[in-house]
């Protein structure tokens, strides 16, 4: 079917009398139809996050007037946590298909949360030649089985499959005692 006239479209999916023709709208945009069964969800929805699946990386929801009981997996667009299972979440609806909801929010509940604490403190010198990376109890850097962790107490702990230390010049072991094996 061709359109010589862009109002001949606006005809077809607003007619005056709206008798299904709604339905035509995905078939011009490339999606496809929706039976005139189905469900359709419009505007925003507060619903539950129920777990995190797949080392936290996809939600699990249940949202009032859902089909069904069993949740429901659901993308987001924020990173969530374990702390924000159970707590509401605000849904919107991939072309308002009620099984394909994505979480566009975590609603507050007047409580501070884990994730609220502000992060280390991070200095770059103007330079570019030195950087001060600050923790107020322990700093912790790790790579596969290796790390490096400062305390505030004052203990630098090296922990490694395979440690070596070398130096082209001297290479200095000093402590109230060393001990060697």
């Amino acid at each position: 079917m061709q359109f010589k006239n862009p109002a001949d479209v606006d005809e077809i999916l607003m007619p005056a009398e709206s008798d299904g023709a709604e339905l035509l709208l995905p078939l011009v945009a490339g999606q496809p139809a929706k039976s005139a069964a189905a469900e359709l969800v419009a505007g925003v929805v507060i619903g539950e996050l129920i777990a995190l699946t797949d080392e936290g990386l996809t939600p699990l929801v249940v949202y009032p007037g859902q089909r069904g009981t069993a949740a429901i997996v659901a993308r987001s667009v924020l990173d969530l946590r374990g702390a924000h299972v159970g707590k509401q979440v605000v849904l919107l609806f991939e072309a308002a298909d009620p099984d394909k909801p994505i979480v566009m929010g975590v609603l507050r509940d007047g409580q501070p949360s884990e994730l609220d604490g502000r992060p280390g403190q991070v200095e770059v010198d103007r330079d570019g030649e030195r950087m001060i990376v600050s923790a107020k109890v322990q700093l912790v850097l790790r790579c596969g089985k290796a790390s490096i962790t400062l305390t505030e107490a004052g203990k630098v702990l090296i922990e490694g499959a395979y440690i070596s230390s070398r130096s082209t010049g001297v290479n200095r072991i000093k402590g109230g005692s060393v001990q060697l094996n």
